[in-house]
């Protein structure tokens, strides 16, 4: 493979260079896979090593302090958007995405091996925290640095197609930590599962880390070089781009918000709401996620026919409507077949998004600066809302308004359909492949809704 992957593909372009650039995706994927595992293991298994940590209330409240930690978790991804952001423009993307999977591995190992609250009381959830905080950084700068490599190393003309892949793998590690968790209750008691089986999937998150960072190693660069050097990766050539910025952190709040609805809290939605055993919440869930991993590259596909701004106005307004009613209905739900198909109309409304999250960034910053903005902007709107999703859900309802909850995340989404009203066409005004710059849009009001 060539020391480099040049970032604008030409027509005549042979399929020894295709097959380059899909062996990139797919190492640079298969990291991201083994990071979101890892960090997602935490919100599945948390059911069965809350009391570990949290031995005092009943379970809405050791699923409150669990989310909390959890939510710290996501506070910590701004610092990691904004260090890996800085690395990935200045020393490249390779060598930021080989050190944020070293870290999730730090971070997974240590909550495999911790000690609980009966061993050495409150020092148990300290701890705990810490590790999430670890991971949090991890995973705060994995998401900008291989959004911007998926989108620097596609096709032009199939950039959606597969910069979708991104969140194939990210559902993927879902997946993977809902699967790993269905086949332990499968072959384990609830009791094991208590007592220690919570433990195994944060040792294999670990060991395959380990592989992910082999694979990494391998990976061609694709920043460009020349420029100023000094000046990427800094807040001041950021700041010049702030509208982009504010227009990223707009519809990503909505899109985060709703992707964690829908995915990490709604397991505890069906058997803390609903009243469905943990099994079988478990079940609908992986089945979900099943089904959502596999559409990515569909919807991926299709902004590269309809364009982005498509992709996103159809996402945001579509989801402004949906959550209410669909929320609603699996409040009084406990029939599996039913709740798998209000819950899938959710992931597959909101896959107009997240099967163009990472290009749809990517194309509104500039080389120097683009795995920062997309990874800060994007770890600042995830930790404010989709990393406290699980939290203020849980919030209202202990107080007994779990409905406000539905409209909130209505709310937001609709704040993500003004933005995506506002934000440039890439087509005509993007970094990636656009003939113009995304500052120009922003400042042409004629063409803020082109």
């Amino acid at each position: 493979m060539p020391d480099s992957i040049g970032t604008a593909a030409s027509a005549g372009e042979d399929a020894a260079d295709r097959r380059r650039r899909i062996k990139a995706i797919v190492a640079s994927s298969s990291g991201n896979l083994v990071e979101w595992y890892d960090f997602y293991c935490y919100a599945f298994f948390a059911l069965y090593f809350a009391p570990a940590f949290f031995p005092q209330g009943d379970t809405t409240s050791h699923l409150l302090q669990t989310a909390g930690i959890f939510a710290v978790g996501f506070f910590m991804r701004p610092i990691g958007g904004w260090l890996f952001g800085r690395i990935a423009d200045r020393l490249g993307r390779r060598t930021s995405m080989v050190i944020s999977v070293l870290m999730m591995c730090a971070g997974s190992l240590a909550i495999a091996v911790l000690p609980t609250y009966e061993t050495v009381g409150t020092a148990a959830p300290v701890l705990l925290l810490l590790a999430r905080m670890l991971q949090g950084i991890s995973v705060g700068g994995e998401y900008g640095t291989s959004a911007t490599y998926m989108s620097e190393v596609a096709l032009k003309g199939q950039r959606g197609f597969y910069a979708s892949f991104q969140y194939v793998t990210l559902i993927g590690g879902q997946l993977l930590a809902s699967l790993v968790l269905v086949t332990l209750q499968a072959v384990m008691t609830a009791d094991q599962l208590r007592a220690y089986g919570w433990r195994i999937p944060f040792v294999m998150g670990a060991l395959a880390a380990i592989v992910a960072l082999y694979l990494r190693r391998s990976l061609a660069e694709t920043m460009e070089q020349g420029g100023d050097r000094e000046e990427a990766g800094t807040f001041r050539q950021l700041f010049k781009h702030w509208r982009g910025f504010c227009v990223v952190l707009a519809f990503t709040a909505g899109g985060s918000l709703s992707f964690y609805t829908f995915t990490t809290y709604m397991q505890k939605y069906l058997v803390n709401t609903a009243g469905m055993e943990k099994t079988v919440a478990s079940q609908v869930m992986t089945l979900v996620l099943l089904v959502y991993m596999a559409i990515q590259p569909v919807f991926g596909a299709l902004s590269d026919r309809i364009g982005r701004k498509a992709n996103m106005l159809l996402y945001s307004g579509l989801g402004t409507l949906m959550v209410v009613p669909v929320m609603t209905l699996l409040a009084t739900n406990k029939d599996p077949y039913l709740a798998f198909g209000l819950i899938t109309t959710g992931p597959v409304i909101l896959s107009f998004y997240t099967g163009i999250s990472g290009i749809v960034k990517a194309e509104l910053f500039p080389t120097q600066v683009r795995a920062l903005g997309v990874g800060l902007s994007y770890a600042l709107a995830n930790a404010t809302f989709g990393g406290t999703a699980e939290y203020v859900a849980l919030w209202f309802k202990d107080a007994g308004n779990e409905t406000a909850f539905f409209w909130y995340v209505t709310a937001l989404l609709a704040v993500a359909f003004v933005a995506s009203l506002i934000m440039p066409n890439p087509k005509r005004h993007g970094y990636l492949d656009g003939e113009g710059t995304v500052e120009e849009a922003l400042g042409a009001k004629p063409r803020l809704a082109a």
